[in-house]
């Protein structure tokens, strides 16, 4: 009878929160809105594979050789296919690097005198790309789109003299083997096109859940305290363990609503396919909020009214945003960094999440990340359960 009176409680204790927060109409806006702009805003802010296209581009020929200008008109027929740059044409280098500075391109392509002699003469003959460099990721792209369009152009006219010779030796010569004897076939292990969203989804998924749940907990415990109405509960015949229960499975549902939310936006805006199982989906989800529920409870207990209570859940949330791997790989941080990553338990539930949606991984292919979930959340609830006992009689 003793533990279906603890259940019951806990169940009514879990509805009266839920209740309260339905009733905080603000608050449940919130619940829609938070995921929503923050998918919305992280979707379109961060690259995909179709967001570099027309970068403004100077271009400049200081060689008027009919080869520079062959050379020009190739780069423009190409770029009309691909669209990837906006060219105009400017006089001088130093125009274009004016240009740059004054953000008017993001780099220039630059015919230096002597190009149609080094052709002429069978020697490589030499291009230069500017970039704005105070931008290093517009930099890389600039520097990357230029290169790729002069290595496609190269080979095209290296595919033309290969012909030519061959015909003069009365030879069947296969112009792409000589150029480029060895091609490589890069494949994803999953199929369709992955873009960095479809990376950072799955993080953003863990983390938004993982901040609904612990800012929810001084919520549903110190703002009660501070307002009275936990010391009636209190006075009721409950049993503590009844109340750390029902709070726990109160912020649990908030947070699973708060998932489901933002997996069907990057699904139904952002086209992120879900490779594997969507149970299994599911049961990280609520094994990534379980790990964060009893954080929450501990450093509740240790404060002493809300506000202290989520300057706390802030100083830790921080570091978590940026050392798990939510928007940047863990391997390219440096090895100290890596180290904290390795504490951290969103670092596993996003591990976890992503190797589910992306990779279609099955249960057995994520043991390591659902045991470190499962032994954290069980230390944290052990430790938070007495520091909360505690508490409540202060």
């Amino acid at each position: 009878m003793g533990v279906i009176k603890t259940l019951q409680d806990s169940y009514r204790i879990a509805v009266k929160d839920l209740l309260e927060f339905e009733r905080n109409r603000i608050g449940l806006i919130f619940l829609f809105l938070m995921p929503f702009f923050m998918l919305i805003m992280t979707g379109f802010i961060f690259p995909t594979g179709n967001t570099y296209s027309d970068i403004p581009v100077a271009l400049a020929d200081l060689d008027h050789s009919q080869a520079s200008q062959q050379l020009i008109a190739q780069m423009q027929t190409l770029n009309d296919k691909s669209n990837m740059m906006a060219l105009t044409s400017v006089a001088t280098e130093d125009e274009a690097r004016t240009m740059i500075t004054r953000g008017q391109v993001y780099g220039a392509i630059i015919v230096p005198q002597g190009f149609g002699a080094q052709q002429a003469q069978g020697r490589q003959a030499n291009i230069t790309i500017l970039s704005d460099n105070s931008q290093p990721q517009i930099s890389m792209v600039m520097q990357g789109i230029g290169t790729s369009v002069i290595n496609i152009i190269g080979s095209m006219q290296g595919a033309m003299k290969v012909q030519m010779l061959s015909v003069k030796a009365n030879q069947t010569v296969d112009p792409q083997a000589v150029i480029a004897p060895l091609k490589v076939n890069a494949q994803g292990t999953v199929p369709g096109n992955m873009n960095y969203f479809s990376f950072v989804a799955p993080g953003l998924l863990m983390m938004i859940v993982m901040m609904g749940a612990m800012t929810g907990i001084p919520r549903a415990i110190a703002h009660e305290k501070e307002i009275g109405t936990f010391d009636g509960i209190l006075a009721a015949p409950v049993n503590e363990i009844s109340i750390i229960m029902g709070k726990t499975l109160a912020q649990t549902v908030r947070g699973f609503i708060q998932g489901i939310i933002v997996m069907a936006i990057a699904i139904l805006i952002f086209g992120v396919s879900v490779q594997g199982s969507i149970l299994l989906t599911g049961g990280v989800l609520l094994l990534g909020i379980f790990s964060f529920i009893g954080l929450g409870i501990l450093l509740t207990a240790l404060s002493n009214n809300e506000e202290t209570a989520m300057i706390l859940m802030t100083v830790l949330q921080f570091p978590m945003m940026f050392l798990t791997g939510v928007f940047f790989p863990i391997q390219q941080m440096p090895w100290f960094m890596q180290w904290v990553s390795n504490l951290l338990p969103l670092t596993y539930a996003v591990t976890a999440m992503r190797k589910v949606m992306i990779l279609g991984a099955g249960i057995s292919d994520i043991v390591p990340e659902v045991a470190i979930l499962i032994v954290f959340g069980a230390i944290m609830l052990l430790i938070a359960i007495p520091v909360f006992r505690r508490a409540m009689t202060r």
